[in-house]
């Protein structure tokens, strides 16, 4: 898959290492990837969105998800490295494949009440199939939220997101999600301070049929 993903041109997702993923994350890397702060941001952002019973698609996950304390109805996991993946007790079931090379996701439609994205979207070579896939798992009204910092790999992330300002990286992130077309306008949550990663997370719900999805709305969430 991935070869008529028009979102990004070829030299947009080209990456410094095009060496396959499974062979850059073939070693588990049981760190924290963003600061304190935003990792609290980050489960505060779930806990106002997340309600009790939901199911939760956590995509590029780890070893950790973010996730506030709360009896969800499955929490079910996507990522590179399969310890990593083990190790996350927030997890029911995990599974590891490299959306670079299959854009596809197990699931039958309308399986989630939320899609999460951590901290990773700025390896994703082929956002337009990636996120049209999230939008046909999401039940509809559900919702997605892509996270991000200016933390990265950065011999693995696209050259569009490399090249751009933070502010220039949420507009991109809301052009994946209304490339697919299912989604309402996203909106921007944001909080930038001195001494700290600053934390961005555009925030965006599917809709009931397509065509309906939005460009880019901005919010500010305390």
């Amino acid at each position: 898959m991935g070869s008529d993903d028009a979102v990004l041109t070829a030299a947009e997702r080209s990456r410094v290492d095009d060496r396959p993923d499974d062979e850059f994350y073939a070693s588990p890397r049981f760190v924290q990837h963003v600061d304190d702060a935003f990792r609290e941001r980050l489960t505060a952002l779930y806990a106002r969105l997340l309600s009790p019973g939901d199911d939760v698609l956590d995509l590029t996950s780890s070893w950790v998800s973010h996730l506030p304390d709360g009896a969800y109805g499955r929490v079910v996991g996507h990522g590179l490295n399969e310890a990593e993946l083990a190790a996350n007790d927030r997890l029911d079931d995990f599974f590891v494949r490299d959306l670079n090379a299959d854009q596809s996701l197990p699931f039958a439609d309308g399986a989630f009440d939320a899609v999460l994205c951590a901290v990773s979207v700025q390896y994703l070579q082929f956002p337009g199939a990636v996120f049209a896939e999230v939008g046909r798992v999401l039940r509809p009204g559900g919702v997605v939220v892509v996270s991000f910092s200016n933390r990265l790999f950065p011999t693995k992330a696209v050259r569009a997101w490399r090249e751009a300002s933070m502010d220039d990286r949420a507009a991109l992130v809301a052009r994946y999600l209304r490339a697919a077309g299912c989604f309402t306008d996203g909106e921007l949550v944001r909080q930038v301070g001195p001494g700290r990663d600053p934390f961005y997370a555009v925030v965006a719900r599917r809709v009931d049929g397509e065509g309906d999805g939005g460009g880019e709305g901005e919010g500010q969430a305390d």
